[in-house]
């Protein structure tokens, strides 16, 4: 079966929301097994916001006259697998805290990478109000992954490290 460019995008927005949707859950589990305070924070910030970025996801598909629900991320659920496998039995510390942002900090990797693809399609379709939508979502997560940089530098991974 031959894809149309309209069907690549609607895919991809398909697995943004499939995304979106996987990370409100797992934003809540991180954020209760983090020890830092300011992480809790962050990643309890962040599950507010990936609520809104699901929102948006939506408003661009009913725009389109799309369903938004699509398959699950197998790579998302991949991750959330090895996460899982990592923490497992993990008790509350700073390295339990690194490695929980170097996770979050991959699956916001990954979501950039996808808006940042959302947002070219849309915008070589000529949706100009979609690729705004898709940027400001963008540029969240680029936030986000920021924040969990400077709280990572501000003690954690430094704590982290004398674990041996």
């Amino acid at each position: 079966m031959q894809l149309s460019f309209s069907e690549m995008m609607k895919r991809e927005i398909q697995k943004l929301f499939s995304i979106e949707t996987q990370l409100v859950d797992a934003l809540k589990m991180l954020s209760g097994m983090a020890e830092n305070p300011e992480l809790v924070q962050a990643l309890e910030m962040h599950r507010q916001e990936t609520m809104n970025h699901a929102a948006r996801l939506q408003q661009i598909a009913q725009k389109m006259g799309w369903e938004v629900i699509g398959m699950a991320s197998q790579t998302l659920k991949a991750m959330q697998m090895e996460t899982l496998e990592n923490l497992n039995g993990a008790e509350k510390s700073p390295l339990t805290d690194a490695m929980i942002i170097a996770a979050a900090q991959q699956s916001e990797h990954l979501e950039m990478a996808a808006y940042g693809t959302a947002r070219t399609l849309a915008r070589q379709m000529g949706d100009e109000e979609a690729a705004s939508l898709l940027q400001q979502t963008l540029d969240e997560e680029k936030k986000a992954d920021e924040k969990l940089t400077q709280i990572a530098e501000a003690g954690i991974n430094q704590k982290a490290a004398m674990v041996l």
